[in-house]
């Protein structure tokens, strides 16, 4: 087939009526005109845009399926074969689908199988590969499996055969799981063997002895494994085995870690500590059961680097390892500023003097004990007061060198200590300019009671709320108001941020409500504002100015049709957290909102926001309202369904206590205690430095939950009703 015959048809498709990424997809048929040019520098281009446009980042369109046939067509033709193979099968691979059928695009690619299957007996391995990688996405095993068995059987290529194996299992686990276990044969090379470990995996195969030797003869295993997937070897096959959540698989990930962290090859360790810090992100026994086997690779003469990012993640647990940690935060560069930010929170004690001492070198570390990372020590308190520390931060902050996040940390540091932190106020009212969000918060918390200092504190905060940069008059005037009371600076901040929207105005509407009766005086403006209903990104400020409205007066007639919209407002994937919030404002209204009871059922439908919906309903209906759809045990399994994806947990276990013993079931209860005690980590997305963190703070949340829900208060409720005995401990 010659490149013309490819193109047959091109001008007959519909291009102008299809989209992909950028729109309409009528400029395609030049695009794949220009893939198919001899100039390999326009096919190159071509070909980018293409990635670009119908496979952008991951998702397919319904342009996607047209070009399919062309796409596989100048494959076949042997033009840029091995590439067009490759985009193929990320075509058939992605379930990321917009604006076509579920499978439509994977069933395009498994109609040009012929074409595909062809290609598997290439002259250039490389084709044959990208030919054997395309079929198995296509999940049509009764067309590509005995073509690819029967490749299996003659090709001689070590990547190809390892990429057989890999598409053998992907298309039928049960019947590829054969060809994956004789593929671990100790005569195979390093590539074919790792590639079995991970078939195996995949097809659900019991972990044994020989796929521990294979991986730990292969390391480093990084490059082993197909250059279309990507994946880091040893750490999906550590992740896969603790995804299976058993006590068999947890030990076996754990053993082969620590085998591999015994290698003493500095390639090996680095990719083995990368594993042991993903294993700490999917298992909550990871981090105890690996540092003994961390730690000592922080007195070799060039610790992997890797191992102080972990220990930073996990180092409430990190104690033992203070000694070391406090060695290499001596040094220099950046893995002393990463070990000082572990030791903030694995020994404060040891950390302060360290951080006193290189304070302007150690961005990291200050972040760290200013609570703007992973907030919190390892007693989970804010960072002790050091009197050395102090001085040195005052030092800083004097310093006009010190700019960008510098003095903001500086500043939180100061108002964690509170008072204590007071000898540094003319420090931080020089800093104010640099400063105007973070230096009022924190004068208002170090500001002493009386004296000098206060007088110069109010004088200079009441300036900066009306006369300072407009940036900085709302914080100015709120800090203001925490010393003095004084509400006519704050209301003025209000009132300007009211009259001229931006970005404040969520802030500026969440300070309403704490002015008492003062906030009487911007009821005309609150209602002007939100009769000019600002849109798209102060949807979170008209919820919030409705819900501060209706705490000053009670007009639901006004607040409940702005909830209703905003709630119901499409403006892209971000308002999905404003629906969010705006249902947790909702729940204020009490029986008020019960007009909004419509908008709230549908959000019961997406854990992201069924929690805060359950807590709505359940103040706006009466009792007898909630049966069917709505009946307590079924809004339980809702909201557990939330608290199972990580998402807004704290909502989740605020409802379930809302809902109350009588909603859960037993099976509930074991959800819970899985939640609470489980090994599988829930949170897993986030801020890298939080997520275990904030995982742990699920769990205790989780035990607390359960705590409330099974003390006995009363006679043993009836079998599958909540009320009765703790359930014993999740196990595998």
């Amino acid at each position: 087939m010659d490149r013309t015959l490819a193109l047959a048809g091109l001008d007959d498709r519909p291009w102008p009526r299809l989209d992909h990424a950028y729109g309409s997809a009528e400029d395609l048929p030049a695009l794949l005109c220009s893939l198919a040019d001899d100039d390999p520098e326009t096919a190159d281009e071509a070909l980018e845009e293409l990635y670009g446009s119908i496979l952008h980042q991951g998702t397919v369109y319904a342009a996607t399926v047209e070009a399919v046939p062309f796409l596989a067509r100048l494959a076949a033709a042997g033009h840029r074969s091995a590439d067009l193979l490759v985009l193929l099968g990320g075509i058939a691979e992605s379930t990321d689908e917009h604006g076509v059928a579920p499978g439509a695009c994977r069933a395009a690619v498994a109609g040009q199988l012929p074409l595909v299957l062809g290609l598997t007996d290439a002259g250039e391995a490389e084709v044959r590969q990208a030919a054997v990688w395309a079929a198995g996405h296509t999940a049509a095993p009764a067309e590509a499996w005995p073509v690819l068995l029967g490749r299996w059987e003659e090709e001689s290529d070590d990547a190809v055969r390892a990429e057989l194996v890999t598409a053998l299992v992907r298309l039928d686990p049960a019947r590829g799981a054969p060809t994956a276990l004789s593929a671990l044969a100790p005569d195979g090379s390093a590539r074919l063997r790792v590639t079995a470990v991970l078939a195996c995996l995949a097809a659900g195969l019991p972990w044994d002895a020989r796929q521990h030797d294979a991986v730990l003869a292969a390391l480093p295993a990084e490059g082993l494994v197909s250059a279309f997937e990507e994946c880091e070897p040893l750490q999906t096959l550590v992740g896969g085995l603790l995804r299976r959540d058993t006590a068999e698989d947890r030990e076996a990930a754990f053993v082969l870690l620590e085998a591999a962290l015994r290698i003493p090859e500095p390639d090996v360790r680095a990719e083995a500590v990368w594993a042991a810090d993903h294993a700490c992100m999917v298992s909550r026994s990871a981090p105890a059961r690996l540092l003994p086997a961390l730690l000592p690779l922080l007195d070799a003469p060039e610790p992997p680097h890797g191992v102080v990012s972990l220990l930073g993640k996990v180092a409430e647990q990190a104690g033992a390892g203070a000694t070391a940690l406090a060695r290499l935060a001596a040094g220099n560069g950046d893995l002393a500023d990463r070990a000082l930010a572990a030791l903030v929170t694995a020994a404060p004690a040891l950390a302060a003097p360290l951080l006193a001492e290189r304070l302007p070198e150690r961005p990291r570390a200050l972040a760290a004990a200013s609570g703007a990372r992973a907030p919190g020590t390892a007693a989970g308190a804010p960072f002790p007061y050091d009197a050395a520390l102090l001085d040195a931060v005052r030092r800083r902050l004097a310093d006009p060198e010190s700019q960008g996040n510098e003095p903001i940390h500086l500043a939180l540091l100061l108002a964690s200590w509170g008072q204590r932190a007071a000898p540094a106020v003319p420090e931080l009212l020089d800093a104010l300019p640099r400063i105007p969000l973070a230096g009022p918060t924190a004068l208002a918390a170090v500001c002493p009671d009386d004296g000098e200092p206060r007088t110069r504190t109010t004088e200079r905060l009441r300036a900066a709320a009306l006369h300072g940069p407009d940036e900085g008059r709302l914080s100015a005037a709120r800090a203001l108001h925490e010393l003095t009371g004084d509400t006519v600076p704050l209301v003025t901040a209000i009132r300007a941020e009211l009259t001229s929207p931006g970005p404040r105005l969520r802030e500026a509407a969440q300070l309403v409500t704490p002015l008492g009766e003062a906030a009487g005086e911007l009821v005309p403006a609150i209602r002007a504002a939100l009769a000019n209903r600002p849109a798209g990104p102060w949807l979170d400020a008209e919820a919030q100015l409705a819900a501060a409205l209706w705490d000053i007066t009670g007009d639901a007639d006004t607040v409940v049709p702005v909830l209703d919209a905003v709630i119901t407002a499409d403006g892209g994937p971000w308002t999905r957290w404003t629906a969010l919030r705006t249902a947790r404002l909702a729940a204020r209204l009490g029986s008020a909102a019960r007009p909004l009871r419509p908008r709230l059922e549908e959000l019961l439908a997406t854990p992201l926001h069924a929690p805060a919906a359950v807590l709505a309903l359940l103040a706006a209906l009466p009792e007898e309202e909630l049966r069917g759809p709505l009946e307590r045990t079924v809004l339980a399994g809702q909201v557990l369904d939330a608290a199972e994806s990580g998402v807004d947990a704290d909502s989740a276990f605020e409802a379930l206590s809302a809902l109350g013993r009588t909603a859960l079931t037993d099976e509930h209860l074991h959800r819970v205690e899985r939640l609470a005690r489980g090994d599988r980590r829930v949170v897993t997305g986030g801020i890298e430095d939080r997520i275990i963190r904030a995982d742990e703070q699920l769990a205790t949340r989780a035990r607390e939950t359960l705590t409330s829900l099974t003390v006995p208060t009363g006679p043993t409720e009836p079998s599958g009703r909540a009320g009765q005995a703790v359930p014993a401990p999740v196990r595998d």
